[in-house]
């Protein structure tokens, strides 16, 4: 009874209290009442304002740590890059752009670079940087060792130009170095055409550069000094013939002008053109031809602190020019480094390349004839001289901010997909390249990967495109400059890590290990999915009406079909490969290093249950691994009339507009193609899985993968199997072969081939097929083509996309030397 007295007590002073205010309430009368609310309202904005406070503090926030640097020691060490750390390679063809051009390893170097002009009606057209719109029948190296020496043909329109330069090292500035241009007319007539070659040399913003003329019109050299190069003296030696014997008569013109940008170089000679200068050999005709004459500046242009030099030599092909460059800090140099000096060096080059090429690939004791070594070697020799190195800032953009901001200065040393067309650093192509010469130049490969682990930002973010540099951003549309801090690119770099992993020094492993982790960190916190050991790329395609099929650029795979609707239900199996390779690769760097390693076998482990990876991703109705998500099989592209226009406006163009015919759901995405192939391309499959036979029949069905060409990256019977993604978007990966893929499939074949299990022979059978296919049909597209190429066409093999594409598809070297 107590008890329950104390419990009425209770609610009767909570009663009574309640009552008291009612009173005091009502005492106040109603001014007191606005008063409170005037209190309240009072009360409630200083709420918004403090929330509004917070979400500009989360903004500004976010866009502080989207540009702050990791704060880990840098991967690279400080100055390593210099003339006196790495001397070997402080020079080099550091400018991929260029058809020809050389530049030091510092962020404002000095450059130079060859343009050159077959005169003819209305003045030719002046070459200079990598253009496919050009129509260059061939260029490219053909041997290149990524330090001391490179040769490279160029064919353009019945003229056969041959750049050469060898570099020797000395003094405390990279040494000098020497370039030997050979040029001659192949099945012209006559008289031949005059032909122009510009040399120059081109300071941006520090640095002085000082002319030495002769007869007022000939440039014979420049003297200068650089930060990083102290003195130098760079000398243009007159034209020889092709005997380098007998002197060949030329004309000289001469420019120099303040450089708007190093970007706008070829703009800078084109405008300075005058036909007003006339060719007189002695007994020969006189001719008309364009040549620099005066710089009158560009428009909008305000002229910079950097320098143009520039020495024109103009003459009758067959020819020969030679340019050396001397470092002043060289001390005792036996002889300049031209004529027959030249000449010995390039042999003694040539001689140790032919010979290292195949101690590391032995493609000749594998019975390969001479013909297609020299192909492996030009494509080696293509990623090498396709190495840049880059200095700039980074356009980057936060979900929580309005306006993109520039990240920090910062450097790139990488190789690029393509001169022409990516003459830049992407995250998920540099692996790959990496994979290659990581067997020619272990040291090489260290550095590259150290330099992008060195653009992380401190949330773990590593931008997907790098865009270093106004030359570089010359070359990239408006639109693909902004690069957005959730989305993600493959982790390729583990690739290559984990081929250098064995002989890697422990010093260079544990400078890189914070910087891994906290990129591993990143993809698992930003891009993880919907469920337990689930991932999902994000930034996708944010308008999927305007697409077909909207695109996943973060997967590197652009427009592979995934779910047609994007949501946050996706799944994607790429990307869960992806996570187990970093896992495995996180673990083993953690073991070498004395590092706990539990947690990233755990997460190995859990990402390769083969038991798991079907309940996620098996896809019964398709009989393959495939995506989840929010997916119509009904879609279509067609063309819709727009709008009538407004009085005295022209009519707007039909255009093609996503229609879905059947409402989406969760479901898997029926692609088969590259995608579905990733459990056993980085090799999670289980020799003894009861689904590889069936990934296994898909890679060999040609209604499905199988080409005599290599594997298609989408199967023939797929539903958008070659169909556009937009009325400007042709297919790019639905069925086209990607070298790269068809590597890692080789390499996984290779594997399972030489592990015990049911499906041994059956692997083995299919690595020699699709081995031979690959290599059989990219050299017959090298030999008639002049190139490599971006991707290949499923139906006849021929080349496609972008040329020269010395980047991936560099892998058959590789491929043909049998090392996975």
């Amino acid at each position: 009874m107590a008890g329950e007295r104390r419990r009425r007590g209770g609610e009767g002073a909570r009663e009574r209290a309640r009552d008291r205010a009612t009173r005091r309430e009502q005492q106040r009368g109603p001014g007191r009442g606005r008063t409170a609310l005037v209190i309240a309202a009072a009360a409630a904005a200083v709420a918004l304002g403090v929330a509004a406070v917070a979400t500009e503090w989360s903004r500004w926030s976010a866009a502080a740590r989207l540009v702050t640097p990791h704060p880990a020691p840098p991967a690279l060490p400080p100055d390593s890059t210099g003339p006196l750390a790495s001397p070997h390679r402080f020079w080099g063809t550091y400018r991929p752009h260029v058809y020809f051009g050389m530049k030091t390893r510092s962020p404002r170097a000095l450059v130079t670079g060859l343009m050159w002009l077959q005169q003819g009606e209305g003045g030719g057209s002046l070459r200079h940087t990598c253009e496919q719109s050009d129509g260059l029948s061939r260029y490219g190296w053909l041997m290149h060792d990524g330090v001391n020496f490179g040769v490279q043909e160029i064919r353009d329109k019945g003229l056969f130009l041959k750049t050469e330069f060898v570099k020797r090292l000395g003094g405390e500035h990279g040494g000098d170095w020497s370039w030997r241009i050979t040029a001659r007319m192949e099945g012209v007539g006559s008289p031949v055409p005059l032909l122009s070659l510009f040399f120059y040399v081109a300071t941006d913003g520090q640095g002085t550069l000082k002319p030495h003329l002769e007869n007022r019109t000939r440039l014979a050299a420049v003297t200068g000094t650089a930060e990083e190069l102290g003195s130098f003296t760079l000398t243009f030696l007159r034209p020889t013939t092709e005997s380098r014997e007998d002197p060949k008569y030329a004309s000289y013109n001469y420019l120099e002008a303040a450089s708007p940008g190093l970007h706008r170089l070829t703009e800078v000679v084109r405008s300075s053109l005058s036909n007003r200068f006339v060719f007189t050999p002695p007994g020969g005709p006189r001719r008309r031809f364009f040549a620099v004459d005066t710089f009158q500046g560009l428009p909008g242009e305000h002229p910079r602190e950097g320098q143009l030099l520039l020495h024109q030599v103009t003459l009758e092909p067959p020819g020969i020019v030679e340019v050396t460059f001397e470092s002043g800090s060289v001390v005792g140099r036996p002889s300049r480094l031209a004529g027959g000096a030249l000449s010995a060096a390039l042999s003694q080059h040539v001689a140790a390349f032919e010979q290292r090429f195949e101690e590391t690939f032995g493609l000749g004791r594998k019975g390969f004839p001479l013909p297609q070594q020299r192909f492996a070697q030009a494509a080696l020799s293509d990623l090498l001289g396709g190495m840049g190195y880059f200095h700039g800032r980074s356009l980057v953009q936060s979900p929580l901010q309005e306006q993109p901001v520039a990240a920090p200065e910062a450097v790139l040393f990488t190789a690029v997909p393509s001169r022409s067309f990516f003459p830049r650093g992407f995250l998920w192509d540099e692996g790959f390249h990496q994979l290659l010469l990581a067997r020619w130049d272990p040291v090489l490969s260290r550095e590259v990967i150290a330099h992008w682990l060195d653009l992380m930002n401190t949330e773990g973010w590593i931008p997907r495109e790098q865009i270093l540099g106004e030359e570089a951003r010359a070359k990239v549309p408006p639109e693909f400059l902004l690069q957005h801090s959730e989305t993600a690119n493959p982790p390729t770099l583990l690739l290559a890590l984990q081929r250098l992993l064995p002989d890697a020094p422990l010093p260079y492993l544990r400078r890189l290990f914070p910087r891994l982790h906290a990129w591993y960190n990143w993809y698992n916190q930003t891009q993880a999915g919907p469920l337990p050991l689930t991932f999902r790329w994000r930034g996708r395609d944010t308008q999927p009406e305007r697409f077909l099929n909207p695109k996943t650029l973060a997967s590197g795979l652009d427009d592979y079909p995934r779910a047609s609707h994007p949501s946050p239900e996706e799944r994607h199996l790429d990307l869960r490969c992806w996570m187990a390779l970093a896992s495995r690769v996180l673990a083993e760097v953690a073991e070498r290093l004395g590092e706990p390693a539990g947690p990233y076998r755990v997460m190995e482990q859990a990402l390769s249950d083969n038991g798991l990876l079907e309940q996620l991703h098996w896809a019964p109705e398709l009989g393959a691994f495939a995506d989840y998500g929010n997916h119509s099989a009904a879609v279509g592209l067609r063309w819709q009339s727009p709008a009538p226009p407004a009085p005295g406006q022209p009519p707007a163009a039909p255009q093609l507009v996503r229609e879905v015919r059947e409402a989406p759901r969760l479901r898997f995405v029926g692609a088969l193609g590259y995608v579905s192939l990733f459990p056993l391309l980085l090799q999670l499959l289980r020799p003894d899985s009861p689904r590889l036979p069936a990934v296994l029949a898909a890679m060999r069905s040609e209604q499905q993968l199988w080409t005599p060409f290599g594997l298609r990256s989408l199967a023939r019977d797929s539903p958008l199997y070659m169909q556009r993604n937009t009325q400007h978007d042709p297919p790019y990966w639905r069925g086209s072969i990607w070298v790269n893929i068809n590597y890692l499939a080789l390499q996984a074949l290779h594997s399972y081939a030489n592990t015990e299990g049911p499906q041994r022979e059956q692997a083995a059978e299919l690595y020699r097929e699709l081995r031979h296919n690959l290599v059989a049909n990219l050299y017959r597209q090298h030999a008639e083509s002049g190139f490599l190429w971006e991707h290949y066409s499923d139906s006849t093999g021929r080349g496609q996309g972008c040329h020269p594409f010395a980047g991936w598809s560099a892998l058959v070297v590789l491929a043909m030397a049998e090392d996975y």
